[in-house]
């Protein structure tokens, strides 16, 4: 991957519900359509009712944009040939728990018996941001200054209301969901590789989980790619708002890159990480979160120009300042997924309905 701060690379991981286009439910029909996929550019989840489509890394924020649309409309297609709807949010409204709808990888197999309801539960979907970092110590140590900023991007991605057929009450269910697993959430601090390798091989060597893969940091530097990789968010029907969390996670490590060269940090402290992180899940956008810069809870919207503003010379210098200022912009006026699926269902539609939308956003 490219070095030069005006060519650093920034990929995506996207994960897709499948659906029923007439019902609405979620539908494990990955294995059937991950067959007639074209390419590598698609693989297995631990659910069948789940496919991931995977980038390729890119300089450019337009780049990135078509790339996704075209994986999308592909899936799309094929999916829609078969009667089935794809759905890129964190959780899909009408969902029933079976825990028998596994594909036929090994790998996934064991985690299932390993962790029983819990993998069997796990019908949520991310998206996943990686931005080139080659010096892996200098990833490993700048976690801790990552961190505070996190549930900013959970916020702008929250579309996760809907839960087996209820609103839960949240802007992101699929957070809290995903946080049951032993190694999710807000990340620790390290002093380098080693240290963050050698608490990995422990966990792996304890059983809690089965192999590095299964470090689910909301951000770790990522098991196969010389990256950092942004694992908090919930996924997103709409292209235009994952490449606004792809040029915003991107000018944040290079911003936080330059400050770990310059001068010291003081981790926040694991506690405050997570309630930032729940004020995220329970209000998106639509409440107040933890500014990291002051600790102290404000309007979403505020914190979100305030973090643009801060950014401003790290996005100038990719050349993403206007378009991730307009993307912003237009996130906070429309208001979060979350919101909109609730809009939908307060005005007297059905969650098939909501369903629907979502099918139409994503195809979007």
């Amino acid at each position: 991957m490219a070095k030069s701060p005006n060519e650093l690379l920034v990929g995506v991981e996207e994960e897709f519900h499948l659906v029923d286009l007439d019902s609405g439910q979620l539908t494990p029909a990955a294995t059937t359509l991950l067959d007639l996929l074209p390419g590598k550019r698609y693989s297995a989840e631990l659910q069948a009712t789940t496919i991931e489509a995977h980038s390729a890394p890119w300089a450019r924020l337009d780049d990135l944009a078509e790339d996704l649309t075209a994986t999308r409309k592909v899936l799309i297609k094929t999916a829609e040939e078969r009667g089935l709807g794809v759905v890129a949010t964190g959780t899909v409204p009408l969902a029933a728990v079976s825990g028998h709808d596994i594909p036929p990888v090994p790998r996934f197999q064991h985690m299932h018996d390993l962790y029983r309801s819990l993998a069997g539960e796990q019908l949520i979907c991310g998206v996943q941001v990686h931005v080139d970092v080659p010096d892996r110590d200098l990833a490993v140590r700048v976690l801790r200054r990552l961190a505070p900023w996190l549930p900013v991007f959970l916020a702008l991605s929250a579309s996760s209301p809907f839960w087996r057929g209820a609103d839960t009450g949240y802007s992101s269910y699929r957070s809290l969901l995903w946080q049951r697993w032993p190694t999710a959430g807000p990340p620790g601090s390290f002093d380098s590789a080693a240290e963050y390798d050698a608490l990995v091989a422990r966990l792996v060597a304890d059983g809690t989980i089965i192999d590095p893969g299964m470090v689910y940091f909301d951000v770790r530097p990522s098991c196969h790619l010389p990256t950092l990789e942004l694992r908090v968010c919930d996924a997103c029907p709409r292209v235009d708002d994952v490449v606004l969390l792809a040029g915003l996670f991107r000018a944040l490590v290079r911003r936080e890159c330059a400050a770990e060269r310059e001068r010291e940090f003081r981790p926040v402290r694991g506690e405050l990480l997570r309630s930032a992180t729940w004020h995220a899940a329970r209000f998106g956008l639509g409440g107040l979160l933890v500014d990291p810069a002051t600790g102290r809870p404000a309007p979403a919207g505020e914190v979100v120009r305030d973090l643009l503003a801060e950014l401003g010379p790290f996005l100038e210098e990719a050349g993403d300042r206007d378009l991730v200022s307009a993307l912003a912009a237009d996130l906070l006026e429309r208001g979060d997924c979350a919101a909109r699926q609730r809009a939908v269902h307060d005005r007297g539609g059905s969650l098939r309905a909501v369903v629907a939308g979502l099918v139409t956003e994503t195809r979007a």
